[in-house]
């Protein structure tokens, strides 16, 4: 038995004060509050995987060493509305990957704990 089959439901992204963590994730990013459990806990749905923003117990370090890839449809604007919102990203949109028939393009950023994020899209370039 292993995890082959196992589907991803949620994920834990610490952060160190629990009300600019909730306003970061819920007003800036737009992802859709679910509920919360304050003064530790507030959960979102992002396409139907749960992300649970949360304050580290007392005497309990974050682990920061994971980084969450938000796969949208329009890079570009998502990226420029995020920078309205003073979203501080490490560069503007670009390529990482190209196929015959499609580029990944990233655009990573930082949550106000320090998290590593992306956005990222897959965009058919046509030729094959």
């Amino acid at each position: 038995m292993n995890l082959g089959h196992a589907t991803i439901r949620q994920l834990l992204i610490p952060v160190d004060d629990f009300e600019r963590g909730v306003a970061f994730y819920r007003d800036t990013l737009g992802i859709p509050f679910l509920f919360g459990a304050p003064p530790q806990m507030a959960f979102f749905n992002c396409s139907g995987i749960r992300l649970l923003v949360g304050v580290m117990p007392p005497g309990r370090a974050a682990q920061r060493g994971s980084a969450i890839y938000f796969q949208i449809a329009d890079i570009h604007a998502l990226y420029a509305s995020l920078k309205e919102r003073a979203v501080q990203f490490a560069a503007t949109p670009h390529v990482v990957h190209r196929t015959a028939s499609s580029e990944l393009w990233l655009a990573e950023f930082t949550d106000p704990d320090g998290n590593q994020l992306a956005l990222m899209e897959e965009v058919a370039t046509g030729s094959a």
